[in-house]
């Protein structure tokens, strides 16, 4: 079984700007580029942060309001720094949440969830900047024809991983919802095909519907002999 990486998924023409970048300049990139923010890189190109259209704003927020206005929240001592700077360097958030190319999507997801982040900067093993993976690219797995889900289960998951042989099994699929049906030698084989299952990139659902030969989960109790199911 095959999982997709980052770097099949991600963008790779990714516009950034260097860690002298003034505001204006940043401002325009994010404009001309109709982004919500970029990397910030050193000479190297190697990632040293991010900044983002909420980065700049700061600056709007930390200016005194007009008198017939309600008075905003004071910030913080740390958004008031960078309210007060002037280059990339002074207004990004660092470090920067990144991915390696060499990650599932799985490893992805999860970062983006406990960061509470849309997209993550992927760099390489010396932090270089190689391309940006949104959550609509993790979700592009989902677009996967159906057909292309089902050889995977068969030859990969049920023949190749689990060493079932798919004969006996019938596999559907229909817009990402696998239906499993056959029978199985063994009863404490079914969770496993069907995790299995569930792991195959672009799969919504699984649903498993199997006789077995043998109840194996029983101790100390005869097996159940044909036509038994789970």
């Amino acid at each position: 079984m095959r999982h997709r990486r980052i770097g099949e998924l991600m963008t790779s023409e990714v516009v950034s700007v260097r860690g002298d970048a003034p505001f204006k300049e940043i401002v325009r990139v994010l404009s001309a580029h109709r982004v919500t923010a970029v990397p910030v890189v050193d000479a190297e190109n190697r990632v040293i942060g991010v900044v983002s259209e909420g980065d700049l704003l700061r600056k709007t927020a930390d200016q005194a309001a007009p008198g017939d206005l309600p008075a905003v929240p004071a910030l913080k001592a740390w958004e008031r720094a960078k309210a007060e700077g002037i280059r990339a360097q002074e207004l990004m958030s660092a470090p920067a949440v990144c991915a390696r190319p060499e990650w599932t999507v799985v490893e992805a997801a999860r970062l983006m969830e406990v960061q509470g982040v849309k997209r993550l900067v992927v760099a390489d093993e010396e932090d270089r900047l190689v391309g940006i993976v949104s959550r609509r690219d993790l979700l592009g797995i989902f677009l996967r024809k159906d057909e292309s889900i089902q050889r995977e289960i068969i030859e990969d998951v049920l023949a190749g991983t689990l060493r079932i042989d798919p004969a006996p099994l019938t596999v559907a699929v229909r817009d990402g919802r696998v239906e499993l049906a056959g029978r199985l030698p063994f009863r404490g084989m079914v969770p496993a095909v069907e995790r299995m299952c569930s792991m195959v990139d672009g799969v919504v659902s699984v649903s498993a519907h199997f006789a077995y030969d043998e109840d194996d989960t029983v101790r100390g109790n005869a097996t159940v002999q044909g036509g038994a199911r789970p």
